[in-house]
């Protein structure tokens, strides 16, 4: 039976919904396409008519999950500022719900794993990520690329350690270090060489 391209659309979205937040929650290596399928009310025969390989439906799931974490970086900066996308990203909301969360947080290892063609989408995506955050530090930054590259790494591990630790309290005061530390990252001046 044949469907509209509408419909087979919807479908496309709805498996990349389903697998995108497994995937950030159990992780790609332990998440089967049957659980993915299963999960988005399919058949596991459905999946090549939307995607060829898993690896497919990785970098495309990972790829759109990074657009949304760019559009929601864009907000927070226009909203307020540098200090509000923080805050944003290393909040206790953010930590505690890793399936709708920042892929890289989620899947930097597997991420690391994936075939070239799909890391080098992750990169591009990376990089846009990158030129937000270095649009919104302050102007007589001596550096904003190398800069923001540094916040960003800082957030991301940040939030992997806030993740891991059992004890919330601990969890909490991590998340704060760290959005001291990403944020004293952005006040460097030119000249001074420290925050």
């Amino acid at each position: 039976m044949r469907y509209e391209k509408g419909r087979k659309d919807a479908s496309r979205r709805h498996i990349m919904k389903v697998a995108s937040e497994r995937f950030r929650c159990d992780g790609i290596a332990a998440s089967g396409l049957a659980s993915v399928m299963s999960d988005a009310g399919l058949t596991n025969g459905a999946f090549y008519a939307h995607f060829e390989s898993k690896a497919d439906l990785v970098r495309e799931t990972v790829a759109a999950a990074l657009e949304d974490l760019s559009k929601q970086v864009e907000d927070a900066i226009a909203a307020g500022g540098l200090a509000a996308a923080v805050a944003i990203y290393l909040s206790t909301e953010h930590r505690d719900d890793p399936a709708h969360g920042c892929s890289f947080a989620a899947l930097l290892p597997e991420l690391a794993r994936q075939p070239a063609e799909a890391r080098q989408v992750y990169t591009d995506r990376f990089l846009i990520l990158v030129r937000q955050l270095a649009s919104a530090l302050p102007p007589q930054t001596a550096n904003p690329e190398a800069t923001a590259m540094a916040m960003f790494a800082t957030l991301i591990g940040t939030l992997q350690l806030a993740r891991t630790l059992e004890d919330k309290a601990l969890s909490s005061r991590m998340l704060a270090a760290g959005a001291d530390a990403a944020l004293r990252l952005a006040e460097t001046r030119e000249g001074d060489g420290v925050a």
